[in-house]
């Protein structure tokens, strides 16, 4: 019997990548079925509008499908890790984003401490888009 390894937060952050990366529901089920098989929690939120107005909403949908999946517990504690991340997340493409508008997927993931956002999205005006990513993390204890 062999055992499970021990993931890290590179790891969980590389499962949020690539569950914001997903290209449609059915890719982004298939992955969340096949990362629960190794006891990892994941959510995806799609999102989209002028980014400085956006980002409120951005954090709240976070907040809101963490706690519908069962990611995180309906505490204070648990929604401000979430949120936390979100924004640093975001804080990381501001520059790129702000003034323009934004349509992207947030990527969510747990594993037992590790809590990882990931952001991708497209920034621009009709199809002269750039392309940009954040990346947080934040631990949270297994009970919140």
């Amino acid at each position: 019997m062999s055992e499970r390894k021990v993931l890290t937060s590179v790891d969980v952050g590389r499962c949020a990548l690539k569950l914001a990366i997903s290209s449609s529901r059915i890719e982004e089920q298939t992955l969340r079925q096949n990362l629960s098989k190794n006891d990892i929690i994941a959510v995806a939120v799609d999102f989209g509008g002028e980014f400085t107005q956006s980002i409120v909403k951005i954090v709240e949908r976070a907040v809101v499908a963490s706690q519908r999946q069962n990611l995180i517990t309906e505490t204070h504690i648990s929604a401000g890790a979430v949120a936390g991340a979100v924004h640093e997340a975001l804080s990381q493409v501001v520059n790129k984003a702000i003034g323009f508008n934004v349509g992207g997927k947030i990527g969510i993931a747990r594993y037992g401490e590790h809590l990882c956002v990931a952001v991708y999205m497209g920034i621009g005006v009709l199809n002269l888009n750039e392309l940009a990513v954040g990346l947080a993390h934040r631990c949270l204890p297994q009970e919140l």
